[in-house]
């Protein structure tokens, strides 16, 4: 080692001594789950549950959990927690899987820019919310057409005659296309038209909101979140009392839960479980790994992840049982069958579920209750997803941006709602539907593949296993490793797969995209999954040697790998510290750091098994 290579690793331990670290015990747990419990826990769950055999369908949804969602959730708090590094600098572990990083930073980038215009029409609606009439209650609006028919029945009866509803649009319809997106304003992805001035203050609030709470990034966000990942829970409940006290109430839950065995037989279903699970805990985009950075090196990640992804789980199935009581109550009212009035995604927080609330007493109150809602699970994964960014750049240049993060931070939002503001235009729900569709698609799933195969092939099991038992004081189970190596790589190859064969072009409504805009949205899918072997290339360039040798070179992890503090890095890190030319490092690292802990027992014991593999193998 040159003095200018101990100088970099002295100011990388100094760096990584003032990182920072969670400032209370329940600061990463209440992260994670309002990372994980987000948007899609509402209005994905349970519309997939009922199109997928109802209460069967959660058969496959825990046996999913238990196959993919577990596994990876652990792996990926694993590497972040053991290395004190974000989703670029983690790859000390192989550089020649660094590109897989980038990628990742990718991914999280562009749902992070249509991410936050998601809330800032949560911001529109709770503003709107703020009167005594709501108003998509009524048709007679400038924006209203003549197909505008009030479907709803009266507020103090007990339901109404069956409605002819076809060829008819409700006034909570009619309120989010033509009035909240204005979207007769636009011909097209390609001629979006001018912008709605008024999205584009809700934009500009929401990113406000979110810079001020990740201004002293985890420090600030680890506070923000005892509000934000619980108070969602209050209003939950609170929703899930009311729904199931309204009439009909029992037959939207019976039409949410009612098994149907024989979709079991179906491999959609199985597909359908394992995509809500992978994208519900949100693995592969960063936010745990750059969360469990941030931990103490032995904090109980293992008792974290069952809480989590249980939690999870546990949250979907009472929002189903909240948004379908309310579902059945409305088709009650109106006389139709609840299949009419179910729908998925934006269409049942801004269009369904409104029109839901107007039928209610007190209408406003529920109604901002609902958005208020959606606003603290939304800002929780949006924290993630901008703490993500900034931590894994500055990671890399901790040198020139630490010092800097807050203003660091602030240029990121500002670049990233002036790249949004082509969502706030008469036309940009087309462009949200494209980003909502490729960015993350089979990207992520490539990103996970490869993390996956690096860690556990590459890097290799053995070795992943015993930095856990040196972190957390036991080694990984058979479930864990037979997941690692084989069961969660082939589940996602499945997904991935099926992703490919059953494509279909995006749309909105009655609106197709033309061949162009499908064409950027698979070059957007495209240039995540070029990044690895574009990452692979650089790493290759960068050693010496043939070319085996360089990608021998390339794939193993560098000399500053393992723990980021001094006093964590036993057994074999203790040889990677600066300055130490001891033979048995272990021995000096104890003496130096006081008498033998528990952890320093485990310490031993892996340095007993390293020396035990170095003898079998001479």
């Amino acid at each position: 080692m040159t003095p200018s290579d101990q100088g970099d690793v002295d100011l990388d331990v100094d760096f990584a001594a003032d990182r920072g670290n969670w400032t209370g015990k329940l600061d990463f747990l209440l992260s994670c789950i309002g990372y994980c419990v987000g948007l899609g826990n509402v209005w994905r769950f349970p519309y997939r549950a009922y199109t997928n055999g109802g209460g069967a369908f959660l058969v496959p949804y825990f046996l999913m959990l238990a196959i993919c969602g577990i596994p990876l959730f652990f792996l990926e708090l694993s590497l972040g927690q053991f290395s004190s590094l974000g989703p670029l600098a983690v790859w000390k572990i192989s550089p020649l899987f660094k590109g897989a990083g980038a990628a990742m930073l990718l991914i999280v980038g562009l749902v992070a820019i249509y991410y936050n215009m998601i809330i800032a029409y949560v911001l529109f609606y709770l503003f709107a919310s703020l009167t005594s009439n709501l108003p998509w209650e009524h048709c007679g609006n400038w924006w209203n057409t003549d197909l505008c028919l009030e479907h709803r029945g009266s507020k103090h009866g007990n339901g109404a005659l069956p409605l002819n509803l076809t060829g008819t649009v409700s006034p909570s319809e009619e309120y989010w296309s033509r009035y909240v997106l204005h979207i007769q304003g636009s011909r097209g992805i390609g001629s979006p038209g001018g912008i709605r001035w008024s999205l584009c203050l809700c934009l500009l609030l929401a990113w406000v909101i979110v810079f001020l709470c990740i201004l002293k990034g985890v420090k600030s966000s680890g506070k923000v979140v005892y509000f934000t990942a619980t108070f969602p829970y209050l209003i939950l409940l609170m929703l899930l009392v009311r729904g199931v006290t309204l009439p009909g109430a029992w037959k939207g839950i019976q039409f949410y839960l009612t098994p149907q065995f024989h979709h079991l037989l179906s491999s959609k279903v199985w597909i359908e479980a394992a995509l809500q699970i992978f994208y519900s805990l949100g693995v592969g985009f960063g936010g745990l790994l750059t969360f469990a950075s941030y931990n103490t090196f032995h904090q109980n990640i293992y008792r974290d992840t069952l809480i989590v992804t249980l939690g999870n789980a546990i949250t979907s199935i009472l929002a189903g049982f909240a948004i379908f009581s309310v579902l059945g109550y409305m088709s009650q009212e109106l006389g139709v069958p609840v299949d009419q009035v179910a729908k998925a995604g934006p269409g049942l927080a801004f269009v369904v579920y409104p029109q839901a609330m107007t039928m209610l007493p007190l209408s406003p109150f529920w109604s901002f209750l609902f958005f208020f809602m959606l606003l603290t699970l939304g800002l929780d994964s949006q924290f993630a997803f901008l703490e993500t960014i900034v931590t894994a750049v500055t990671d890399e240049f901790p040198y020139y941006l630490r010092p800097k993060k807050a203003v660091f931070s602030g240029l990121i939002c500002v670049a990233m709602y002036l790249m949004g503001l082509v969502l706030t235009t008469d036309g940009g729900m087309y462009w949200l539907v494209l980003l909502d569709d490729y960015s993350a698609s089979f990207g992520l799933m490539v990103v996970v593949i490869t993390t996956c195969l690096a860690v556990t092939r590459v890097y290799g099991i053995q070795r992943l296993c015993r930095d856990i038992h040196m972190m957390l004081g036991f080694k990984p189970g058979l479930y864990f490793r037979a997941c690692w190596l084989f069961l969660s790589p082939a589940t996602l190859l499945a997904l991935l797969v099926y992703s490919v064969v059953k494509y279909q072009p995006s749309e909105y409504g009655s609106y197709r995209f033309p061949a162009w805009a499908e064409l950027l949205g698979i070059l957007m899918g495209l240039l995540s999954c070029l990044m690895i072997p574009a990452g692979m290339l650089v790493a290759v360039l960068r050693e010496e040697g043939s070319l085996w040798e360089r990608l021998q070179q390339a794939s193993r992890p560098t000399m500053d790998w393992g723990p980021s503090l001094e006093e964590n890095r036993t057994g074999m890190y203790v040889a990677t510290l600066v300055g130490s030319q001891s033979p048995k490092p272990l021995m000096v690292h104890m003496r130096k750091y006081g008498g033998i802990t528990s952890f320093e027992n485990t310490a031993i014991e892996v340095d007993r098994e390293i020396a035990e593999e170095e003898e079998s193998m001479m």
